[in-house]
């Protein structure tokens, strides 16, 4: 599932049915592998929306040092 994410995530065009395939050999149901994608490709646009914006990161969520 990770694998698929970070793919999605990293070169979306690169996906395709073998990496779905992949997923329901590891035990994911379609509703599944849509969750997935639906909250990887959430989170990507949730993320260059905020960059796209400049939304500044919450001193809270900084990390120290």
């Amino acid at each position: 599932m990770l694998a698929y994410a970070a793919k999605l995530t990293r070169e979306p065009t690169a996906v395709s049915a073998r990496d779905a395939g992949a997923l329901r050999a590891a035990g994911f149901d379609d509703r599944a592998i849509h969750d997935v994608c639906a909250v990887t490709a959430y989170y990507g646009f949730v993320n260059r929306l905020a960059q796209g914006l400049g939304v500044e990161l919450e001193s809270r969520f900084e990390a120290d040092g």
